[in-house]
């Protein structure tokens, strides 16, 4: 088992995604995977989990909820399920705190993980139709573009 911290999850759509603790890839995680109800899942919360290789890359199984999502994470996404469908998409309700997925050591611009974070909300927010695949792929190409750049 795995452990680590939800970095993104849409109640509304099921899916979202888990950065493990020991660093990696994140892991796509289906709320058809969870061990316990999904309303008590939001960003910040903490899990264990099986690591598989899916269809589509690295998928959570046997989802276990170790550690709550702090409370004001969970108001949010609520509220944004609420949304009616023939809305705009709503703002990403929530993004980590940049204490918690890491900085640059020189403090100048993004690190990895926090590009990687912010590509995937303006993903999720622009094209909510993206497969995890997708969302994955485009991702890892813009990242790796930024560090040929020395941009992260």
């Amino acid at each position: 088992m795995v452990q680590g911290k939800v970095i993104r999850f849409d109640e509304v759509r099921g899916y979202g995604f888990v950065a493990p603790d020991s660093g990696g890839d994140d892991v796509f995680i289906h709320v058809n995977d969870l061990e316990f109800d999904k309303r008590n899942l939001a960003v910040g919360a903490v899990v264990d989990f099986a690591v598989e290789d899916g269809d589509r890359g690295l998928k959570a199984s046997t989802v276990t909820l170790v550690t709550p999502a702090p409370a004001s994470a969970l108001a949010p996404a609520m509220a944004s399920a609420a949304v009616g469908s023939g809305s705009a998409a709503p703002a990403p309700a929530f993004l980590p705190p940049l204490s918690d997925v890491g900085s640059r050591p020189d403090g100048d611009g993004p690190s990895e993980r926090e590009l990687a974070v912010e590509v995937t909300e303006v993903l999720l927010a622009a094209v909510p139709t993206l497969t995890a695949e997708q969302v994955l792929a485009t991702r890892g190409a813009f990242v790796a573009v930024a560090r040929s750049h020395g941009w992260v």
